[in-house]
């Protein structure tokens, strides 16, 4: 699974860098660095969003407040 994080300016003072450390811990806590990929890009155009997160294709708004209930809902819903 690939999950990319919006790391342009916006997205970087809306937390990007806690969300990822959020996904960072997530991954590392459910052992599932061999079947995850964490990727940053640059502004994906939706600005006006909290910090924009791709799972795949799909656009997600995730802020450092929400990454734990994103990564239970979205990561490991579909994995299992």
């Amino acid at each position: 699974m690939l999950i990319t994080i919006c790391i342009g300016s916006s997205c970087h003072l809306k937390g990007s860098r806690n969300v990822i450390q959020g996904l960072e811990r997530k991954i590392k806590e459910e052992q599932l660095s061999s079947k995850i990929e964490l990727n940053g890009s640059f502004c994906t155009g939706e600005c006006e969003k909290g910090v924009c997160v791709k799972i795949d294709d799909e656009l997600f708004s995730v802020s450092p407040e929400t990454v734990d209930t994103f990564f239970t809902e979205e990561v490991l819903g579909r994995l299992n």
